[in-house]
């Protein structure tokens, strides 16, 4: 069983590698192509690439990954694509955490875990092209797997369009391995990525899923799979019929005002940031999807 597992984690940490050199690539030669004519006497962006360790409470290795962070491009503003493996155990708080979501009281005699996923934000030049996140993920544990994650676009000028485009390519991947899914995780989405202290949504939505253990191991894989490759489809060709539209000054100003929304909402209330942060990885990288400027009333 054990042999088993390591075998998989390698296909999962290898799968969430893949998918960071494609998104990376897609996103320089976006950078490079007709989309970034407006900005031509800004050099096109290309990603800063940081390797991230993280230590044990020992003071061991416990794993890590790739910090890649491009700013100040001809279309991304900042954008990070993170990828990361860790492994170790589970302090107190998180053990109890784990208790309580999953009913795994085994966490506390033992609290080891293995985890591996992908994180992005991309936060744009254009107020008119939207921001937006992705993340997928694996973890494990001596007491079970679960995969998560999910997309979720966040325009500060939305259109019905752009939002109507981006679900669709989301629900035809979703549709693939079960058509209940994509309602389910829409749903999900719209509940997770609530800003309650506003009482609104962070953005147009998206799908998200968390604690993903059908059994069949494969099956969960390969939706989680589905729902990486969905991302470039569902959001670049946003970025393609956006990235020249003109802006005004009150277009930034809404930019702005709505990058603090989305920086209340990663800092009060992303899971993936608190899990990061509580288990002692690179708070540069568990930080990335931070704003590089937002503003407040």
């Amino acid at each position: 069983m054990t042999e088993m597992f390591d075998d998989r984690k390698a296909q999962a940490a290898t799968w969430f590698r893949n998918l960071r050199d494609e998104i990376v690539a897609a996103f320089e030669a976006l950078e490079d192509g007709p989309a970034a004519e407006p900005e031509a006497g800004r050099a096109p962006g290309r990603f800063e690439v940081t390797e991230t360790r993280r230590k044990s409470e020992d003071g061991g290795d416990a794993g890590g990954g790739l910090m890649s962070v491009m700013r100040g491009g001809r279309i991304f503003e900042k954008v990070g694509v993170n990828v990361s493996t860790v492994h170790g155990t589970l302090n107190p708080k998180a053990q109890a955490a784990m208790a309580a979501r999953k009913g795994l009281e085994g966490m506390r005699e033992d609290p080891r875990f293995w985890a591996s996923g992908i994180s992005l934000v991309a936060h744009m030049q254009n107020p008119h092209s939207p921001a937006v996140h992705l993340n997928t993920r694996i973890f494990w544990t001596p007491h079970g797997w679960w995969f998560g994650g999910g997309t979720d676009l966040n325009p500060c000028l939305p259109r019905d369009e752009d939002t109507a485009a981006f679900h669709g390519v989301l629900k035809a991947h979703c549709d693939r391995h079960d058509v209940a899914h994509y309602p389910r995780f829409k749903a999900w989405a719209d509940e997770y990525f609530h800003v309650p202290h506003r009482g609104r949504a962070r953005g147009v939505g998206g799908i998200f899923f968390d604690d993903l253990n059908s059994g069949d191991w494969a099956a969960d894989f390969a939706f989680t799979q589905d729902v990486g490759r969905a991302f470039l489809p569902a959001f670049l060709p946003l970025v393609e019929r956006r990235a020249t539209t003109p802006w005004t000054e009150a277009d930034r100003a809404a930019q702005l005002a709505h990058r603090g929304l989305y920086a209340e909402y990663n800092l009060l209330y992303d899971r993936g940031t608190r899990f990061g942060l509580e288990t002692g990885h690179d708070p540069e990288a568990v930080l990335m999807s931070m704003p590089p400027l937002a503003s407040w009333p």
